[in-house]
């Protein structure tokens, strides 16, 4: 069985203790000159098979591991046992997937946006990440295909500060995130010129113009001076939430009329393919993007951010982020988001007048299988921001090699064949089988009697389980067991399978 996430054999946990540092002195200090840090982030990222390549065949058996002492944890508490995670990772790998791991015959992972090729599926979104010249550039020497830029517009902004807040895991790591930011604070001539150089040095990289303006003349003026200073794309941003101006931004994207007519609008202005930028604070997407489509729309990005408070300063009692004793809802992104997002586009995928549209989709990915998630269910391209402003520019690297070693394991070869595979089996309440219970199924050699599954049965599920405390071993009770797998998805070894146990209708 490949193991498409991570590996049974490596103590994840502990290579989510890595800080993933700038500059990593375990890489520097590694006296096998492996690449120490790029590869533990591959394995934090769920590249392993990337992580294995990186090892290019070295081991650190007879290693005194230097890396170790060098590891800045290990100044504070005690280092990531990185000799152990990178033993762990080619004694219990190598023979399975060694054929893999091969770059020899990689897939094609190109894509477009409504003809305009990019490299890889993979762009920044119009966010901060991508708001000037030399951070784009970096980007693109990253590998990043493309970017939208941070959206342009002929007013003034005025930012708060500060302006983010989060709700984090205990490794601090990013689950949710809000911003209050709004748009470019550059002029449109400066960011005009932003296009110039970065075409004139990456003329095979993808620029899409996110614009956003206060009328039908400035939507087409616009769209105008980005596609003569060298935009691929144009994106309108329908779907800000933090506007200081009510009337712009969301208000637009929650407002079917008002989508078409700016639409419509920029269309006047360009010849370039048009994004429409949707808002999810909306109870169905489809008839807003059908409207853009109306109005000239090419495709669809989405989602934009989520309507938001992350929570309360508990010395202040003030919402967050607190700005001179106030706060305001902003816009939510992140790994928590994912789901809402691919919910929409789903639900865009299945619409059969959205049928020839593009879909960009963004919203919490962080990993190459985020980006399985959202291409299988019908994106074509990919947008990111909240894990760049969390791990930098560097993601990337694994994205792409991530993807790449996927789809070679499932033997396509190329990455467009992906796009809406699963989107079928994405279907309505009732055509759902309800006869069939899946039993969970112990492995008690990767069991190591946490008892988590129990807790968790007992008092979140069915009481299905026991547990003997002596060999402490779980031990289902079949005649309560409805199948939920609460058990599976809390076991932390992967220790729980299942059995397929067919019930007759309506006895069960």
């Amino acid at each position: 069985m490949i193991h498409f996430d991570n590996y049974p054999f490596i103590d994840i946990s502990e290579v989510n203790r890595c800080l993933l540092c700038h500059d990593a002195p375990c890489t520097t200090s590694c006296c096998k000159q492996m690449p120490v840090g790029d590869i533990l982030r591959s394995i934090y990222f769920s590249n392993g098979m990337g992580a294995i390549n990186r090892m290019d065949g070295k081991t650190c058996a007879t290693c005194e591991a230097p890396c170790e002492q060098a590891c800045v944890l290990n100044q504070h508490t005690y280092p990531v046992p990185i000799k152990s995670i990178l033993n762990h990772l080619t004694e219990g790998s190598l023979s399975q997937y060694e054929a893999l791991t091969s770059t020899a015959d990689m897939p094609d992972i190109s894509t477009d946006i409504c003809g305009v090729k990019l490299e890889n599926p993979f762009m920044l979104s119009s966010s901060v990440v991508a708001s000037n010249y030399e951070m784009i550039a970096n980007a693109f020497r990253a590998g990043w295909a493309g970017v939208s830029f941070k959206t342009i517009c002929n007013f003034p902004q005025h930012e708060a500060s500060p302006r983010f807040s989060t709700i984090s895991n205990h490794a601090n790591a990013f689950c949710g995130f809000k911003n209050i930011e709004q748009l470019s604070d550059h002029s449109v001539d400066e960011n005009m010129e932003v296009f110039r150089q970065l075409k004139a040095e990456f003329p095979n990289k993808v620029i899409v113009a996110s614009i956003m303006g206060q009328n039908e003349e400035e939507w087409t003026t616009l769209a105008r001076k980005c596609e003569e200073a060298g935009a691929d794309v144009i994106e309108c941003n329908f779907s800000c939430p933090n506007m200081e101006n009510d009337k712009l931004g969301i208000t637009i994207g929650q407002d079917a009329t008002l989508i078409e007519r700016f639409t419509r609008a920029t269309r006047l202005g360009t010849n370039l393919p048009i994004l429409a930028k949707m808002t999810p604070n909306v109870t169905d997407m489809v008839p807003m993007a059908i409207a853009a489509k109306r109005g000239g729309a090419d495709g669809i990005a989405a989602i934009n951010t989520i309507n938001s408070i992350t929570g309360v300063d508990l010395e202040s009692l003030v919402a967050k982020p607190e700005v001179n004793g106030y706060s305001m809802v902003g816009g939510y992104s992140g790994q928590a988001v994912k789901p809402i997002a691919l919910r929409f586009i789903s639900d865009l995928g299945h619409s059969d007048e959205l049928a020839d549209m593009h879909i960009s989709g963004m919203g919490g990915i962080e990993s190459w299988i985020d980006a399985v998630d959202f291409l299988a269910l019908g994106a074509n391209s990919l947008q990111v921001t909240t894990s760049v402003m969390q791990y930098g520019y560097r993601i990337v690297e694994d994205m792409i090699s991530g993807l790449q070693f996927y789809l070679k394991a499932i033997h396509m070869d190329q990455l467009k064949k992906l796009s809406g595979v699963a989107r079928k089996t994405v279907v309505s309440h009732t055509q759902v089988e309800r006869d069939t219970i899946l039993y969970p199924h112990f492995n008690h050699e990767q069991c190591i009697g946490c008892g988590r599954c129990y807790v968790a049965c007992m008092d979140g599920g069915h009481q299905a389980i026991a547990f003997d405390t002596k060999t402490r071993r779980p031990k289902l009770i079949g005649s309560k067991c409805v199948g939920c797998h609460l058990c599976r998805l809390v076991c932390t070894r992967s220790a729980i399978g299942v059995a397929r146990k067919r019930v007759i209708p309506n006895q069960a």
